[in-house]
């Protein structure tokens, strides 16, 4: 065996080493890493093995876009594609694990003009894209991961499912809060547009699913929330603004008014509605 061949194999080893440790990481802290990753998105990607027929779990970055999730097949730059792209291109549903939930998809693999518009952002976000790209005869893939149903939390409780929504909502503004700090708050990367966008849609849903479904429905079968829902409603007016100011212009104080408003919100709804659900 050469020593090229046995470099290479040890280098797998440890690689395969590390990913398993940060596996069992992500899922012992509810999709929090520590170290290199600590502001990075991370989620499990689950495919079946092509030659298998096993479950193959994969921890890729991914990047938000309103109502799916990009992730993209750099493989840290190798040659060859990545074994969870070979597998998802025989078997589009996959299984998608964010930490907090986790929930079925269907893998898109972006073509032409799309890819290319789409991985020219990523570079605009990450430049260690482009680097990739230019170093390798391949195309690096980007894939659109799909939801094919609700997400599954880690309880089936109600209270538990919307104490881990809100704590989603939190983790994602923190991590928009530390993209833009980093990036001395001069302009903004296509990266923290998506982001922007993703929570954006994601707050309005919600707020306005609560607003509709949850509030009232809560205030029939107890009327002595009524003045409590009216404050929680005004709150929701409130951060719409927020919003929609953060849709045209985003800066670390808008971010911080927001983050303080939301978290002070999501508090006051816990306290005020999680002993009724």
């Amino acid at each position: 065996m050469s020593c090229v061949s046995t470099r290479h194999q040890r280098e797998k080893r440890i690689l395969n080493d590390f990913t398993a440790r940060l596996i069992e990481e992500f899922k012992a802290n509810a999709g929090q890493v520590g170290g290199p990753f600590e502001h990075a998105r991370l989620l499990l990607l689950t495919t079946t093995g092509a030659r298998s027929g096993e479950p193959r779990t994969a921890i890729l970055g991914y990047y938000p876009d309103g109502d799916r999730v990009l992730v993209v097949g750099s493989a840290g730059g190798s040659p060859n594609h990545p074994a969870w792209y070979h597998n998802l291109r025989v078997n589009p549903q996959v299984s998608v694990d964010v930490g907090l939930f986790s929930y079925p998809a269907t893998a898109v693999v972006l073509q032409g003009a799309e890819r290319d518009e789409v991985f020219a952002r990523l570079v605009e976000a990450d430049a260690g894209w482009g680097t990739y790209q230019a170093g390798v005869t391949r195309t690096i893939p980007v894939v659109a991961l799909i939801p094919g149903g609700p997400p599954g939390g880690r309880s089936g409780s109600f209270a538990e499912a919307l104490k881990n929504i809100h704590a989603a909502f939190r983790r994602e503004l923190a991590l928009i809060r530390h993209e833009i700090a980093t990036s001395g708050g001069v302009g903004l990367g296509a990266q923290l547009r998506i982001n922007c966008l993703t929570l954006c849609q994601g707050l309005h849903y919600h707020h306005t699913g609560e607003s509709t479904m949850l509030f009232p429905g809560l205030v029939e079968q107890h009327p002595e929330l009524a003045d409590a829902v009216a404050v929680l409603q005004k709150e929701h007016d409130q951060i719409a603004v927020l919003l929609d100011q953060l849709k045209d212009e985003v800066s670390l104080d808008q971010v911080d008014e927001l983050i303080a408003q939301l978290n002070a919100h999501l508090d006051r709804e816990e306290a005020e509605l999680l002993p009724y659900l």
